[in-house]
Order: C-alpha cells, then sequence, then structure tokens
C-alpha cells in the first residue's frame, strides 16, 4: 500500500532541519532526500533513518533519491541553493536576500525543471531565497498546475510578529492573531489593521496590555525584520523558524486543513496585479495547493507599503531574468 510521501529537496541547514522537524510529525511514510552532493543527501538519509529507531519515533521509510522520486511524491519542499552569508565587514548588518539572485534562479529552474519532468501532481512548496522571485520562476516557466507551486512566504516573518506583540503585551504568541504580506524579505510588512489579541483590536491593546501606547507600525515592522537579522548574524543562517513553516504548510496540504497562512504565490489580478509578480497574502491551503486567495482592504500605511515591497520584488525578478518582467 502506497505511504505519504514527501522529498526534500537541497539538504543544507534548512533542508536537514525539515527533514527533522517532517521526522517528528509523523505524517509521512515515505521521505526522499535530494541534493546535488549525493554523499550529503545519502548521509541525511541515514541519519534520519537510524533516527526512526527511538521508540517514540514512527517507522519511516527515509532514503536519498533522485529526480524519479518526485514522480510519486505527494509533497516536494525545495530549500536548494546557497543562502546569503553575514557580511564579514558589518557583523550587525543586513545583507539582502537578493544577493542571491542570479544562482538561485539557475538553481530553481534546474529544480523545476526536473520536477515537471517528472509529475504534475505534487504540491511544491518553496524556501529558496529571493523566496517571491523564486516562486514566480517556478509557477510561471513551468507549464506546471496553477497554485500547486508556492513558497512559505511570511509565514515566518509572521510567527516572529506574533511573538513580538505577545512579548509587548505579556501574553503568549497563541493569543495573537495577525500576519505580514509582500516580500519575505526587508520590506515585508506587518497588516496590523486586522491583528487581534484576545480578540482586541490593535488600537486596543494600551488600554488592555501594558504595551506601550507610542508603538507604531514602523515600529513593529523594524522589530519584525531586525529579529530575522538578530539570529542570522548571530549564528550564520537561519533554519528553525522556516523549517516549522514549511512542514505545516505540508500537514496542512496533506490533511486538506484549508487553514489560513500568508504563503508566496503569483498574483492573479489581487491588488491590481495579473500575473506580474510573486508575494505573500492571505491565502487557504488545502489539498490542491492554495485553494483561495484572500485580498484584504488594507489601509493607507499598509497600501503604501505593499507598492514599496512590490517594487522590491520586481527589481529582483529583472535580475532574475524572468519573461514577462523588463
Amino acid at each position: 500500500m502506497r505511504s505519504n510521501k514527501l522529498v526534500v529537496t537541497g539538504a543544507g541547514h534548512v533542508g536537514s532541519q525539515v527533514l527533522t522537524e517532517a521526522l517528528h510529525m509523523g505524517l509521512f511514510g515515505e521521505i526522499a532526500v535530494i541534493d546535488t552532493n549525493e554523499s550529503v543527501a545519502v548521509g541525511e538519509a541515514l541519519d534520519s533513518l537510524q533516527a526512526t529507531g527511538a521508540p517514540h519515533m514512527a517507522a519511516i521509510d527515509v532514503h536519498s533519491g533522485g529526480i524519479e522520486d518526485y514522480k510519486n511524491a505527494d509533497v516536494v519542499i525545495c530549500a536548494a541553493g546557497p543562502s546569503i552569508i553575514p557580511d564579514p565587514d558589518d557583523p550587525t548588518g543586513r545583507p539582502d536576500r537578493s544577493l542571491v539572485t542570479t544562482v538561485n534562479s539557475k538553481v530553481i529552474r534546474q529544480v523545476m525543471g526536473d520536477i515537471a519532468s517528472q509529475t504534475r501532481e505534487a504540491i511544491v512548496i518553496l524556501i529558496t531565497n529571493p523566496l517571491d522571485t523564486m516562486v514566480y520562476i517556478a509557477e510561471n516557466e513551468f507549464g506546471y498546475p496553477p497554485d500547486r507551486v508556492f513558497g512559505t512566504g511570511t509565514m515566518l516573518d509572521s510567527t516572529r510578529l506574533r511573538q513580538i506583540i505577545a512579548a509587548h503585551c505579556m501574553v503568549a504568541p497563541s493569543s495573537v492573531q495577525g500576519y505580514m504580506m509582500g516580500e519575505h524579505g526587508l520590506t515585508a510588512f506587518p497588516v496590523l489593521s486586522r491583528l487581534t489579541v484576545g480578540g482586541y483590536r490593535f488600537d486596543e491593546l494600551p488600554a488592555v496590555f501594558p504595551i506601550n501606547p507610542d508603538l507604531s507600525a514602523d515600529d513593529i515592522r523594524e522589530e519584525v525584520v531586525q529579529a530575522a537579522y538578530d539570529v542570522f548574524n548571530s549564528k550564520g543562517w537561519t533554519n528553525a523558524g522556516i523549517a516549522q513553516s514549511a512542514v505545516s504548510l505540508a500537514r496542512t496540504v496533506m490533511l486538506d486543513e484549508r487553514a489560513i497562512h500568508p504563503v508566496c504565490s503569483t498574483l492573479r489580478g489581487e491588488y491590481g496585479h495579473l500575473d506580474d509578480v510573486a508575494l505573500s497574502m492571505p491565502c487557504i491551503i488545502g489539498r490542491n495547493g492554495i485553494e483561495r486567495r484572500l485580498p484584504v482592504e488594507l489601509n493607507a500605511w499598509e497600501s503604501a507599503h505593499l507598492e514599496t515591497t512590490i517594487a522590491q520584488i520586481r527589481a529582483t525578478m529583472v535580475e532574475a531574468g524572468t519573461p514577462r518582467v523588463r
């Protein structure tokens, strides 16, 4: 009997963490690991397979693989390609994810070409940076079925937002409902007009919680963006949060949860953009991938930041040589 199958493409810091989280989730009966360094793929797969011998672990078939593994995959999580690296001359700086555009656009075109040559059924979840441009390439250059390819988007940015707001309010992050939109990167912005804590709107928070009443949308956006670099500049990469995000999406797909997450996909008319940019916005995720995009109404501050983030993403798309953007 066929079991649920996951393929993890790219076995670096992020891909190996995805593999670990997927093992603990126990939803997939088979996990294949693919990497251009076959020895690394073999080692990661074997290490994880041996871990299934622990009493609390599910019996999962973990193995290294090749492009033929895409053929019967239910979900592919792609973390292939180099990440950004800290600037040795500015250890507290904010190196831009778009710095790896040229090399990673080649990586994604290779990976997505391999996937498309084997299947049109798998749900493909991208992590590779600069994410929004990589998603646009994967979605629009290979004839893959619409909405079966998307990126983790601002899911990680949103977890940081909720943790930060929770800390300001001195409550658990699970009590915060809110998300970031736009680019997964420097121009992401919080949709505070839709954020609530225990049912209280953002403008009501100072009357209920010990949050600074002068805390502005710009302050919060700055905190969320900086949070990524606090991790990045300390250990050289981020992997725990993004792996959790990717595996959560895989679970949402496999269980057809129809959960709402701020994932990255090509806009199909939302916010006045038709097939010319990919970015993150709330979407209903189910067994078919993106079941529906939810273009929430934005206030003036959020709308201005949406235009800023679109301009940034499109500049990166030009660098990547996407055919519809010049």
